[in-house]
């Protein structure tokens, strides 16, 4: 595990008997792997305040303990609707984040490269921070509802399988006037068992993602889906699997909302589809299903188990 992450771009430490990955934002982690069984942990939230750790505490009548992790500060556990574990951290010890070079593109707009080459030396991509979660949920609405209530969230994208059929939805941080990442969470209502669908990790730019594909495809690692550009949030992407099959995301380009941005609804097609690049793996092969067809198929599934869900009172 630690040689894949260091080849997608993390810098590892171990302490503890665990595995630390961390990128270049001064955070002291944004990857954790521990012994045991190969499954997903927890999530974790980054809060502004130990004040404002201390509010959830109270609210959800827990306590608010000390983080014995590296960097330190203070901790609320929580637990969503599918018994996934979210640890909500404030008070962290935090390093200079690394100067990240901005890259300088030439466009048929603008030339601010003049009389200097571009030379990429062969290595992995320079991960900056965590981005987002995708988290598989066995009731959306029910989940929603979980994490905007302690958490504030914005809908950013809400995603339909069929008109009125809601399967999931992107979901931002309220940061009022300041522009926020189009998506923290997306919690998504699919078949299959639960589980985390990816993490997302932001690397320095589009020369960076290239680098770290050709940097992971030389050393044969897993590739899941890309290079290609997303329709919802945009963002340039490159998902792999680590060795236990969890999928990692490098991402860059993204979009930034701020508050007063409404939100929007948009179909399943446009959710597995591209603006440009890779198309989705089940799409890939020759005998492809129709994207419509995939979305009919969910959105009868979603229907009969609302059904089915539904208390006699309701029915």
């Amino acid at each position: 595990m630690r040689g894949f992450l260091e080849d997608f771009g993390l810098v590892c430490f171990e302490d503890a008997g665990r595995l630390y990955g961390k990128g270049s934002d001064g955070r002291p982690f944004v990857h954790v792997t521990e012994p045991g069984e190969a499954r997903f942990l927890a999530v974790g939230l980054r809060a502004a305040s130990i004040a404002d750790l201390e509010t959830l505490a109270a609210h959800e009548g827990v306590t608010v303990e000390p983080l014995n992790e590296p960097g330190g500060g203070m901790v609320v556990r929580l637990t969503d609707p599918d018994g996934y574990l979210v640890e909500v951290v404030a008070g962290q010890h935090c390093e200079a984040p690394v100067p990240c070079a901005a890259p300088r593109f030439n466009s048929a707009a603008d030339k601010p490269r003049q009389r200097a080459t571009i030379r990429l030396e062969p290595a992995p991509a320079h991960v900056r921070r965590i981005g987002h979660a995708v988290l598989k949920v066995s009731d959306f609405r029910a989940s929603e509802r979980w994490w905007k209530e302690r958490f504030g969230f914005l809908t950013s994208d809400e995603i339909e399988a069929a008109p009125d059929v809601p399967l999931g939805a992107f979901m931002r941080c309220d940061r009022g006037d300041l522009p926020a990442d189009h998506h923290t969470i997306f919690l998504a209502q699919l078949p299959g068992p639960l589980g985390l669908l990816h993490a997302a990790f932001e690397v320095e730019s589009l020369d960076d993602l290239m680098c770290g594909h050709e940097w992971l495809k030389a050393r044969e690692r897993q590739a899941a889906w890309g290079v290609g550009r997303h329709i919802m949030g945009s963002q340039i992407f490159d998902y792999w699997k680590d060795p236990f099959g969890n999928e990692l995301e490098h991402w860059t380009d993204g979009d930034l909302f701020t508050a007063a941005d409404p939100p929007a609804k948009q179909t399943m097609q446009a959710l597995l589809a591209v603006q440009w690049g890779a198309p989705h793996p089940m799409f890939a092969g020759k005998l492809a299903p129709p994207p419509g067809l995939v979305a009919w198929i969910t959105a009868l599934q979603l229907r009969i188990k609302r059904l089915f869900s539904r208390s006699p009172k309701e029915a």
